[in-house]
């Protein structure tokens, strides 16, 4: 399974090859904050840096949306890491990335992607700037200056393990769960590196289990190996209708038991931070 972008953007579609659905009603992400300050230092006696400026936005920069990513951002430096993430951004208004804190704007974010609201986990800080993890681009980190975005708090971590076959749900630092998951096929792997839950979306076929799947900001590393008319989906985590885990046969996606699919979707909102190791 991988999750295609609806024709009306105003909701995730989810398609399993030859078989499509319908859209269902955008995920709610956690209500932002008022602030987009940076948190103050632990050391006043040390005087900050002054933050680099943002130049204007050249001309003609692209716009990140669900099926269309950008060049020259650079890589996520901690691509596997696990330590939790704990607060996000959610643009108020449409907002240029940066490839580096007083660098070149490579691309604009949009509150909205396909009519959900855009949380993005803020994985490094600079005086005046935060790196997020980009939607629709693998291992790929985009600089936001302060202003045009809303802090969301984040409690909660996914982290899934290709060679274990397993999924492990944290909160707040604590184990919830793990839960044994069937991933992308060999010539299909599920997404290394960090990425994040962009909503969700219904699905209407018996071998969903009748729950709804959690679209993920990763996209296939090979659109070429995916099924026609794929390419330009998005991974997903989703409940599988039989009992068949821990086993490489999907495309791409995190196939889950269903009881366990219902947990995440009762406590995971947008912006959820997911790590995929070897």
């Amino acid at each position: 399974m991988l999750v295609r972008r609806a024709a009306a953007l105003t909701a995730l579609t989810i398609c399993l090859t030859g078989c499509g659905s319908s859209p269902s009603k955008p995920a709610q992400s956690a209500a932002p904050s008022a602030s987009s300050q940076a948190p103050a230092s632990a050391s006043p006696s040390v005087q900050a840096a002054a933050p680099a400026s943002a130049a204007p936005a050249p001309a003609g920069i692209p716009t990140i949306t669900y099926t269309k990513a950008a060049t020259g951002f650079p890589a996520d430096p901690d691509q596997s890491s696990t330590v939790p993430l704990t607060e996000a951004a959610h643009p108020t208004a449409k907002l240029a990335a940066y490839d580096a804190p007083g660098g070149t704007a490579r691309a604009y974010l949009t509150p909205d992607i396909s009519g959900v609201p855009l949380v993005m986990p803020i994985v490094a800080r600079r005086s005046g700037w935060v790196a997020v993890l980009l939607p629709s681009l693998n291992r790929s980190i985009g600089w936001l200056p302060e202003g045009g975005w809303n802090r969301v708090p984040l409690h909660d971590q996914l982290i899934v393990r290709r060679g274990a076959f397993t999924l492990t749900w944290v909160r707040d630092g604590a184990v919830q769960q793990t839960w044994t998951v069937t991933i992308g096929a060999p010539e299909t792997p599920t997404p290394l590196g960090r990425t994040f839950v962009l909503g969700r979306s219904s699905l209407p076929s018996k071998v969903y289990a009748g729950l709804d799947v959690l679209a993920l900001g990763a996209v296939p590393d090979d659109k070429g190996a995916v099924a026609e008319g794929l390419a330009d989906a998005h991974t997903g985590i989703h409940a599988w209708y039989r009992n068949e885990f821990g086993f490489r046969r999907s495309n791409g996606c995190v196939r889950m038991p269903p009881a366990a699919q219902q947990a995440l979707l009762d406590a995971v909102p947008a912006g959820t931070s997911v790590v995929v190791l070897p």
